[in-house]
C-alpha cells in the first residue's frame, strides 16, 4: 500500500490552506485496508477530494485517502444497477451515466468531491439527494476487518447526514456505492432555476442548466479557493417560520415532508449585509453569500473566524443558528464548529 510521510495537503483541500500530515495512506483494495495500522486509539481522518474539508491547523491527524476505482453497469429489465468505487470523481460519474443513457443524477452535476464522500454527507442539489438512488454501500469495518453491506435504510440518510457521520463515524471506510436508476425517467424540475425548462427537457439539457446555474452562483475553487456552500440551510418549525415570514415577506422557504420549513442560509447571510464582506484575506463571496472564499490566507483559522462572525450576525438578526456543512479538521481530528476557538496563526 502506498503511503507518505510529512505530506503537504495544500493541494488536497479546496480552501488551499497550508497543512501537513505526518502520515497519509492511499488504500486501493481490501488487502490494503487490512494493512492499515490499528488507529483506534489515534487521531485520524478519512479524506476524499478535500472539497468539504477545512484544515483548521497547520498539522493534521493521520490521513487515510481511499483510492478504490471502477464503474460497472448492469442492464436490468426496468432499471440499471451502477456500482462505483469510492475513489471515483462524483461529477465524472454523472457524466459517465448520461453518456450511457442512465438518467437520474443530472441535478447533482458539478458537485465537487469523490463518490465515497457522497453517502457520508448525503449530498443534494436542485431537488435531488444522493439517497434517492443509492441502494447500498459497501463499507470496510475496522474491528472485524471485513466488508459489510449497508442498505439504503441502514445508512439512515437525512439532510446532509448519515450513519457514517454518526454511529459508524471512523469505524470503517466506504469502498463502493451501488445505485439503481429506473429506465422510466421524468425530469425533476421542481427547484428554482430548473422550472424555467420544459417538462419534455432531456437529462442532458437538465444537466447543462444545472451546470450553468452552479457556475453563475459558485466560484471555481481552482481559481478562487472555496468549499462551495459553507453553511447548511437551517430547518425550522412552522411557528418560527410564520414569525419570520411576517417580518420578511420575501424570504424564500422550502416546505419539508415532516411539516418543518427549510430556509435559505444564503438569503439570511445576505440580508445581514455580509455579501462581499472580507477580513484577514478571506471573505463572503460577492455573488453568493453562502460561499466563503479564501483570497490570500494560508490559515484555516481565518476562515473559522469569518464563519463564526457570519454565524453570530445571522443569530443576532434572525435568532437562527446556522451550522457549517464543511468539516473542521484539527491535529486532534475532526471537531465540532462550536468547540473551535479562534487563534490566528501569524
Amino acid at each position: 500500500m502506498e503511503s507518505r510521510h510529512q505530506f503537504s495537503l495544500d493541494k488536497s483541500n479546496s480552501f488551499s490552506v497550508k497543512s501537513v500530515c505526518s502520515t497519509i495512506y492511499f488504500p486501493k483494495s481490501v488487502a490494503d485496508l487490512k494493512q492499515l495500522p490499528d488507529l483506534s486509539s489515534s487521531h485520524f481522518y478519512i479524506l476524499g477530494e478535500g472539497s468539504n474539508t477545512l484544515f483548521v491547523e497547520r498539522k493534521t491527524p493521520t490521513i487515510i485517502k481511499p483510492n478504490f476505482r471502477g464503474i460497472t453497469v448492469s442492464d436490468m429489465a426496468s432499471y440499471y444497477v451502477v456500482r462505483v468505487g469510492a475513489g471515483e470523481n462524483w461529477h465524472e460519474l454523472v457524466c459517465t451515466c448520461l453518456a450511457k443513457n442512465i438518467r437520474g443524477l443530472e441535478n447533482l452535476a458539478l458537485i465537487p468531491g469523490s463518490v465515497g464522500a457522497a453517502p457520508v454527507q448525503n449530498i443534494g442539489a436542485y431537488g435531488v439527494e444522493f439517497s434517492d438512488f443509492c441502494t447500498q454501500v459497501k463499507w470496510f469495518e475496522f474491528s472485524s476487518q471485513t466488508i459489510k453491506v449497508l442498505t439504503n435504510d441502514d445508512c439512515r440518510f437525512s439532510y446532509r447526514n448519515s450513519i457514517f457521520k454518526q454511529n459508524l463515524y471512523n469505524k470503517g471506510i466506504i469502498t463502493e456505492v451501488e445505485f439503481s436508476f429506473p429506465k422510466a425517467w421524468r425530469a425533476n424540475l421542481s427547484y428554482a432555476g430548473l422550472n424555467e425548462l420544459e417538462q419534455s427537457s432531456t437529462a442532458e439539457q437538465v444537466m447543462k442548466k444545472v451546470i450553468s446555474l452552479r457556475q453563475k452562483k459558485l466560484p471555481d475553487p481552482n481559481k478562487l479557493p472555496n468549499a462551495g456552500s459553507f453553511f447548511k440551510n437551517p430547518i425550522v418549525n412552522e411557528q418560527t417560520y410564520t414569525k419570520l415570514k411576517t417580518l420578511h415577506p420575501n424570504m424564500p422557504f422550502y416546505p419539508q415532508n415532516n411539516g418543518q420549513i427549510k430556509l435559505a442560509a444564503g438569503w439570511l447571510i445576505e440580508h445581514c449585509g455580509l455579501k462581499g464582506y472580507s477580513e484577514n484575506g478571506v471573505g463572503v463571496h460577492e455573488h453568493q453569500a453562502l460561499v466563503l472564499v479564501n483570497y490570500e490566507s494560508d490559515n484555516g483559522t481565518d476562515i473559522v473566524a469569518l464563519a463564526k462572525h457570519v454565524q453570530q450576525k445571522v443569530h443576532k438578526n434572525f435568532n437562527i443558528l446556522i451550522s457549517p456543512e464543511v468539516r473542521m479538521i484539527t491535529e486532534q481530528g475532526e471537531k465540532n464548529f462550536a468547540d473551535l476557538t479562534v487563534e490566528h496563526e501569524r
